[in-house]
């Protein structure tokens, strides 16, 4: 398996991000803690055993449990940082006995594993029959401005270019991930939110106290000079500024659902077991038209 993560600095950003935490940074943690709520009300049954796995200040958490669908939650992150009654679990790490939760809570921490399709298959191993796995994923699209602006920017000023934002996955590739761990199910959707900015500089921000800035092994270590940050920020605004000057930043966040499987859950009919043809359903012709 290909490494495409520092998983170590991944961890030490967030860590740092959390214990730094500036008012107002965890927007899109709010947006997808928001999200997840309204679908898991929605659900017609209660969750005896709930988990949130690396949910950064636990914003799902506590948007689910309002939700009163919920017994207990156990809380997993990396470090106390992130509150004093979390369970330490590493980001790969899904730290549960086989079939012993009945909800899996993962908002905005699965695009940042190695090994996604592991962390899948352990997630519904640690779901009882039934059970069900809520997450919000970044997906394809996200930063698509920024990743852009970088790339134009490095090859105008340093003749080349390097990894500066880290790929996202689109709707179909969370979907297949979720059937190749064995989900019953599955249902995908992309929400698009764009949020506009001063300047480049206050998206950099706002990502640095996110933790998100560029965790990737293959990242150009040297150190970028004033001068490409101004070019960068001058072709952002060109390219993606509104008329009052402010500048666009996408954020596409996938949701995912899928269930453990279980003999009560709906399957589909077997191939050459319909009792009727669709022709005759449809009162068709032999030539098409309808009788």
């Amino acid at each position: 398996m290909d490494l495409l993560f520092d998983l170590p600095l991944v961890t030490a950003r967030r860590e740092r991000a959390m214990a730094r935490a500036v008012p107002g940074t965890d927007f899109l943690l709010d947006v997808a803690a928001r999200e997840l709520a309204e679908r898991l009300a929605v659900v017609e049954r209660q969750f005896d055993e709930a988990v949130e796995l690396h949910g950064g200040g636990g914003n799902a958490a506590r948007l689910a449990m309002a939700t009163g669908k919920i017994g207990h939650l156990t809380r997993y992150e990396t470090s106390a940082v992130f509150g004093e009654a979390v369970s330490l679990a590493a980001l790969e790490d899904v730290p549960l006995a086989e079939q012993s939760a009945n909800l899996i809570l993962s908002p905005l921490s699965l695009h940042l594993t190695n090994d996604t399709p592991g962390m899948l298959i352990r997630i519904r191993r640690a779901l009882k029959p039934d059970g069900l796995l809520l997450a919000a994923i970044p997906g394809a699209g996200t930063l698509a401005e920024l990743r852009d602006v970088l790339l134009a920017a490095e090859a105008d000023i340093l003749g080349g270019a390097s990894p500066r934002v880290i790929p996202f996955a689109d709707v179909r590739d969370i979907g297949g991930l979720l059937q190749r761990a064995g989900f019953a199910l599955p249902v995908i959707d992309q929400e698009n939110y764009t949020v506009r900015y001063d300047t480049l500089f206050h998206l950099m921000r706002d990502l640095k106290a996110m933790g998100m800035a560029n965790p990737l092994i293959g990242r150009n270590n040297r150190p970028l000079t004033r001068a490409f940050f101004v070019r960068a920020a001058e072709l952002y605004a060109e390219r993606y500024s509104d008329p009052d000057g402010r500048i666009r930043a996408t954020f596409s966040i996938v949701y995912a659902s899928g269930w453990a499987p279980h003999e009560s859950q709906q399957k589909p009919l077997k191939p050459g077991s319909a009792r009727m043809r669709l022709a005759d359903a449809l009162k068709l012709d032999g030539t098409g038209e309808a009788k």
